[in-house]
């Protein structure tokens, strides 16, 4: 695909990293020439320097055949601008902006082509609150992801010295779980992917990825590691979009506090939240930490925009007694150095973003598309259209099907019924297929295994 990515800071950036990855050709604009020259010296792109709005710079980007534009600028107006001139000068089919203030997502109407064009709205704000409230609801879990609607949950966790399966072939699960079916989609061994097969032994500190019935998931868990409690208090450090977002996402649930550095911004938090207790000061103040009972929080959740505050504040959280802490943080060379260790789950933003922007990239029909170990792997749900004759997987067995390599097939969801997958599970049309990919070089192959041939037409 022809792609144009407006903007060259964090998401603009990993999108492009992933992409380019994949043979697409892509070109970044930006008005950053020594960011866009770093992007370009490491990937393999082309690159314009310039106003992303401005119709010269997206006919000189390519605009007049591009397939798809992703505009994500930090100004939400830039890429609804963006999208407008993409619409009326180039028609450009498809159009993707990431739009931030609350004040234009709540306004129904606003985007479509009558009026503003975007095809699909993206909200990283929104996407990191989903992504940590589902972690706060499943206290152990490093990830936790959806799919069918819910229907179906993929979640990774750290298998413990002393769980039942560690140190046990994954057939085992069967036989300690008869009543419940759940599918080992993947396990990480000190960051080296693992395909799981039956005599496959779980060690103690894999990271291990399961595929259940969504009401089936804790269950599971405590096989792997010991269950821990429900969390109950929760002390978020940082009141921007994100955090005032989590309050009010879970303030009816759990017992929450929110400490926030800026006066205005307290006061205003104060006044729109409705059991969040708001406290004025920094995250990192060891006094008021103390004062605020740090030991007997169960997780802390450092969710400012500074990389270095929100790592520092959940480390000195950590050594105060916090149960858990986790931490935003955008440069994805931090990750890696700082989760598993004092702080408990590092969440990227990038990542938590990219997998809403990667399902509208991927060709058949792929409803969602999540990226896994910082983008080392993939989870994608793709629906099967067809019949035997013009589709590579309907009308067959799971075990019948040629799949690339490193790649698995998790659960298959028919209507309302969600199938483990098993080699005898057969494929029918309309099915919502889960797949898991290790190796990203392998994309393509699943895309095209859920292209309908001409027959079908």
């Amino acid at each position: 695909m022809k792609i144009i990515i407006l903007g060259a800071g964090q998401v603009g950036g990993s999108l492009a990293a992933e992409l380019a990855s994949e043979a697409n050709d892509i070109t970044v604009i930006d008005t950053d020439s020594t960011r866009l020259r770093e992007l370009g010296d490491r990937l393999d792109i082309r690159t314009v320097v310039g106003r992303g709005s401005f119709p010269t710079v997206l006919r000189q980007a390519g605009a007049d055949d591009a397939d798809m534009l992703i505009a994500v600028t930090s100004s939400d107006e830039t890429n609804m601008i963006a999208c407008q001139v993409a619409y009326t000068l180039f028609r450009t089919p498809t159009k993707i902006a990431r739009i931030r203030e609350s004040a234009y997502l709540t306004r129904g109407g606003l985007f479509h082509n009558e009026s503003i064009p975007i095809d699909v709205l993206i909200s990283p704000e929104q996407a990191v609150t989903t992504y940590v409230k589902r972690l706060i609801e499943h206290p152990g879990a490093l990830q936790v992801l959806d799919f069918a609607e819910g229907k179906v949950q993929l979640v990774a966790v750290r298998a413990y010295y002393g769980g039942p399966l560690v140190g046990q072939e994954l057939r085992f699960l069967r036989q300690h779980m008869p009543g419940v079916d759940t599918r080992v989609a993947a396990i990480f061994r000190k960051d080296r992917p693992i395909i799981p097969r039956g005599d496959t032994i779980i060690e103690a500190d894999d990271e291990v990825f399961f595929l259940a019935a969504t009401h089936d998931i804790r269950a599971v868990m405590s096989e792997l590691r010991r269950l821990e409690k429900n969390y109950k208090r929760v002390l978020i450090a940082g009141g921007g979009n994100i955090g005032e977002r989590l309050a009010e996402a879970i303030e009816n649930r759990y017992q929450v506090r929110i400490i926030e550095k800026n006066k205005s911004r307290a006061d205003y938090l104060s006044q729109n939240l409705d059991k969040t207790v708001v406290l004025h000061g920094s995250a990192s103040d060891k006094e008021l930490l103390l004062e605020e009972n740090i030991k007997d929080v169960d997780i802390f959740c450092a969710l400012t925009n500074d990389d270095e505050a929100n790592i520092m504040s959940s480390m000195l959280a950590k050594r105060l007694g916090a149960r858990k802490v986790m931490a935003l943080i955008n440069n994805p060379a931090y990750v890696d150095l700082v989760q598993g260790g004092e702080i408990d789950i590092a969440i990227s933003p990038s990542q938590a973003t990219i997998g809403t922007l990667l399902t509208h990239v991927r060709r058949g029909d792929i409803v969602n598309v999540y990226s896994l170990r910082r983008g080392a792997a993939e989870a994608i749900e793709a629906v099967a259209h067809g019949d035997s004759r013009s589709s590579k997987v309907v009308g067959k067995m799971i075990g019948e099907i040629d799949l690339p390599p490193g790649t698995t097939i998790g659960a298959v969801v028919r209507g309302e019924e969600v199938l483990i997958a098993h080699d005898n599970t057969l494929i029918e049309s309309e099915d919502h297929v889960i797949l898991f990919v290790i190796d990203k070089r392998h994309i393509r192959d699943v895309e095209r295994l859920f292209q309908v041939g001409l027959t079908f037409f």
